[in-house]
């Protein structure tokens, strides 16, 4: 029986090399985006670069539409598929006139890498399937944000105002408190000069929000790609199971039609 077109197709975008290929492509399109962004490079390879992007999106597009033949509506199932067609579309918009400023988003191009390689395919779902804890702890760290925001507001606005006079100022201040940036000689030790038991109001809210709260983002995070990986393994698993099932099957087959055979050879000897 002859193979198909549609068939023909799905074995070449589906082999390794195509991905390879197209993962090659996405490189090599970042690094020429990137020296667009060089007048020196520009005004040296400017006509080479250009219409090396407009071909290299071209084969994009058309590797898009070969998947949407091949795979028609299953093609919009695949989430990743969704993702590289929305990049694609946006990258292939008009960048003329006022649509100009779109240019810099073909960059987004890119982002292709994360759906051809697998490990970062990985990495982005455990961190999509951590969402809901961390969400929660957004909004736990929000909580302490007010909490402390309304207490700073009250304790520290006459005297520091710039800082502490609103409660989003203060919020602002304690936000960049919690990264630690400058938060000693910037913030907290002006304060205690005015007030010397300032420590006892702000090294609690250290403790609480960078060493505890925000250490609660990176278990959340390990666990859904854990949760992801053990995901992956179990449906490996069982795959690897269902294959040897019907290896196994077709095996007991075998053997029941070399079991049929030779019973008719006896039977075929003893007439003889």
């Amino acid at each position: 029986m002859p193979i198909s077109i549609r068939d023909r197709l799905s074995l070449f975008v589906e082999s390794h090399r195509f991905e390879r290929a197209i993962i090659a492509l996405i490189v090599v399109n970042a690094i020429t985006l990137g020296l667009e962004t060089s007048a020196t490079v520009m005004s040296a390879v400017g006509p080479i670069l250009l219409p090396l992007d407009r071909i290299i999106l071209t084969v994009f597009v058309l590797e898009l539409a070969v998947r949407l033949y091949v795979r028609r509506l299953s093609f919009f199932r695949d989430p990743w598929r969704i993702f590289d067609l929305i990049v694609v579309g946006f990258a292939a918009l008009p960048t003329t006139g006022n649509l100009s400023i779109l240019r810099a988003f073909r960059i987004l191009r890119v982002l292709r890498l994360v759906s051809a390689v697998p490990s970062m395919r990985r990495v982005v779902t455990g961190l999509l399937n951590a969402l809901p804890g961390m969400g929660s702890i957004a909004m736990l760290l929000g909580l302490i944000f007010y909490i402390f925001a309304v207490m700073a507001t009250k304790l520290f606005a006459a005297t520091f105002p710039e800082w502490f006079g609103t409660i989003g100022e203060s919020a602002y201040s304690l936000f960049q408190i919690m990264t630690l940036e400058s938060w000693s000689m910037g913030i907290v030790r002006p304060v205690m000069d005015e007030f010397p038991y300032a420590w006892a109001f702000f090294v609690p809210f250290i403790i609480v929000t960078t060493f505890a709260v925000l250490n609660l983002f990176i278990g959340v995070i390990v666990d859904g790609m854990q949760s992801q990986h053990l995901t992956e393994a179990h449906t490996e698993r069982e795959t690897m199971i269902n294959e040897t099932g019907h290896v196994l099957a077709e095996v007991r087959a075998l053997r029941q039609d070399l079991d049929a055979l030779r019973s008719e050879l006896k039977n075929s000897d003893g007439r003889q």
